[in-house]
């Protein structure tokens, strides 16, 4: 990404998110996306090798798009890592996806001490992702059947309910 798209994402990623809403529904507030939609996104590892999301059919892939610089992604991280230790046995995938450098996640990594699968997010806009943080889960089958912009307490029963559901769903 060029340096002044990167600025312009900023910019409306700043504007149109990171107001620190927390939700606590159990409902996405969008809508249910088609079933391609997982062959859409475009992970990397920090060695720049693509990361197939095809091989984790069978389980349930929870993505968290996220920035360092994005306080209310910040605040939700302690709650993501105790559902992920909650559901460490439920065939849960959790990754945490920024396009920012991986020198710039290696930083917030040494410095915090969450046990995260962090990858590189190469086509947010593509993805129509317009705040930070948003959460992709999708189903065993690839599906991506909840979407969500903001931050919410993720160990909550219902939260974590949510995403059992979504585990056992077809």
């Amino acid at each position: 990404m060029n340096f002044i798209n990167k600025i312009v994402l900023i910019i409306l990623i700043g504007v149109a998110s990171c107001k620190g809403k927390e939700s606590s529904k159990d409902e996405p507030v969008s809508s249910v996306r088609s079933e391609s939609e997982i062959d859409k996104i475009k992970l990397t590892d920090f060695d720049d090798r693509p990361i197939d999301l095809n091989q984790y059919r069978g389980k349930t892939i929870f993505i968290n798009f996220w920035a360092t610089w994005c306080k209310p992604c910040i605040k939700e991280m302690p709650s993501i890592q105790r559902a992920q230790d909650i559901l460490k046995n439920e065939n849960v995938i959790f990754l945490f996806a920024s396009d920012e450098t991986s020198d710039e996640i290696e930083e917030f990594k040494a410095a915090n001490d969450y046990n995260f699968n962090y990858v590189l997010a190469q086509n947010l806009v593509e993805l129509n992702i317009m705040a930070l943080p948003t959460t992709f889960i999708f189903n065993p089958e690839g599906k991506l059947v909840f979407s969500e912009m903001g931050a919410r307490q993720w160990d909550d029963k219902n939260n974590i309910d949510l995403i059992l559901k979504i585990k056992n769903s077809k």
